[in-house]
């Protein structure tokens, strides 16, 4: 006898499209409720210290940080790098998921871009505010000025930043947007009055022809196609600001694959944190099913082993290069002043995600949501352990020293942590933050699945 191994679907009730759109626009129909306003309170106030704290010290200046003469960056940049690495899971699902024909990323894959853009925000501003003097952003921009022979540094890893950063930020909105048109019309039709008008005006007079929806799949297509790169891109550029210096620790070739890799395991801890709470508070558990934390939670483990790979193969290089910087730089890693910051690292990105292998952790949506912020923790620790701890002890004995941050840089951090969820918060009241076109996709491909299963059973029998 012949059996048939099916998936377990990923929408377990089949919905019409009818009950599709009214469970996916009902939150943003309703008046919010008191788990809305209080989060948003929260990450308003957040908002409300980061924006005194960077008043504060644009006022004051540069001094109001922890940094030194030996330690310059510190929490500027390391916050800088950890919300480039979040923003990178959007791009990830959204274009390389899709160009894959993976259908378990329709659920999140439009919240993930919202988180992209979000991310990236809050990382643009860190560059900013180290400037000191941010009004003067527009130096870093090669255009004809009244300065003359002043010009640019192209051959600086920080202008580097400007344009991989300025690309990535372009194409997700672009991606993001072109994605959310037929939704938007969807709520356009169903609204009434101002919020209809503005609905009108965001969706482009989208009218759902067949020849709308060929347009519309083919620029998605393209977009993913030019999107997908960034990925690589982006984040290996981030890594040059460090890999093309020559100090111990930083001065290597394995940083652009593993910053890459890395930046996808935070980003894909923070959806999976972001999509646990929607699940529940908006009430989402029919749309983010099991098998849609099953399926992130595979790519954690993964991407946490290769992580481990990267930290391992760090320290067997420093050892067999028979470098005595090199060994030193790592040796203080592990057991220097700052070797807390190490094993918090290891601890939260190697050896919590490994739990996921055992289903019953994974069936575990609490287990699950712990081991989602302890990987955010330890990649903030990866990013503060990678610049402090080689600065902090370079070539001269003469030169070390500690670093310690101030209320200020504590501040900017809850600050820029306020501003995502702000954002986020505010993306999910007015937006729908699942895609609905896509969701309904699905649901009529399993339909048909489940009514034609029957027959093939009867087959298989009689075969």
């Amino acid at each position: 006898m012949a059996h048939e191994l099916h998936e377990p679907p990923l929408l377990p009730e089949v919905r019409s499209d009818r009950q599709v759109t009214e469970d996916i626009c009902r939150p943003l129909e309703r008046r919010p409720g008191g788990a809305w306003w209080l989060a948003f309170v929260a990450a308003a106030t957040a908002l409300a210290i980061g924006v005194v704290c960077v008043t504060y010290q644009i006022l004051t200046g540069i001094g109001t940080w922890g940094l030194n003469r030996t330690v310059g960056w510190a929490f500027d940049i390391t916050n800088f790098v950890f919300w480039v690495g979040i923003g990178h899971a959007g791009t990830l699902i959204s274009a390389v998921l899709l160009l894959a024909r993976q259908r378990w990323r329709t659920s999140i894959n439009r919240s993930a871009e919202a988180m992209t853009i979000f991310a990236v925000i809050c990382a643009g501003l860190f560059p900013l505010i180290h400037m000191g003097r941010p009004w003067l952003f527009y130096w870093v921009f090669p255009y004809p000025n009244q300065r003359g022979p002043l010009w640019v540094n192209f051959r600086s890893p920080l202008l580097w930043d400007v344009f991989a950063i300025g690309t990535y930020f372009t194409i997700s909105l672009v991606f993001w947007y072109i994605g959310l048109i037929p939704d938007l019309a969807t709520v356009r039709d169903r609204a009434r009055g101002l919020r209809r008008r503005i609905f009108a005006i965001l969706s482009f007079g989208w009218d759902g022809r067949a020849r709308s929806w060929h347009r519309h799949e083919m620029v998605s297509l393209i977009l993913a196609g030019l999107a997908t790169p960034l990925v690589v891109s982006v984040h290996s550029v981030v890594s040059t600001d460090f890999a093309t210096a020559v100090l111990p620790g930083w001065h290597t070739t394995v940083f652009p694959p593993y910053f890459v890799v890395g930046a996808v395991f935070s980003g894909f801890a923070m959806v999976l944190t972001l999509m646990l709470i929607a699940r529940r508070t908006v009430h989402l558990e029919a749309y983010i099913t099991m098998r849609h934390i099953h399926a992130m939670c595979k790519v954690l483990v993964f991407t946490s082993s290769i992580v481990g790979l990267a930290y391992a193969t760090e320290l067997f290089v420093a050892w067999y290069s028979n470098n005595p910087y090199e060994q030193f730089a790592f040796t203080n890693r592990l057991f220097g002043p700052m070797g807390w910051g190490f094993w918090i690292m290891v601890a939260c990105n190697v050896v919590a995600p490994q739990l996921l292998w055992f289903r019953r952790v994974r069936w575990n949506l609490a287990a699950v949501f712990g081991i989602s912020l302890l990987v955010n923790v330890g990649m903030w620790f990866e990013r503060f352990v990678i610049i402090v701890t080689a600065l902090h002890r370079d070539y001269l004995p003469s030169a070390w020293t500690s670093y310690r941050p101030t209320l200020i840089e504590i501040g900017t951090l809850l600050g820029s942590f306020g501003l995502f969820f702000t954002c986020f918060l505010l993306f999910c009241r007015f937006l729908p933050m699942v895609a609905i076109s896509e969701i309904k996709a699905v649901a009529a491909e399993e339909s048909s699945h489940s009514e034609t299963a029957p027959a093939r059973a009867e087959e298989s029998r009689a075969a």
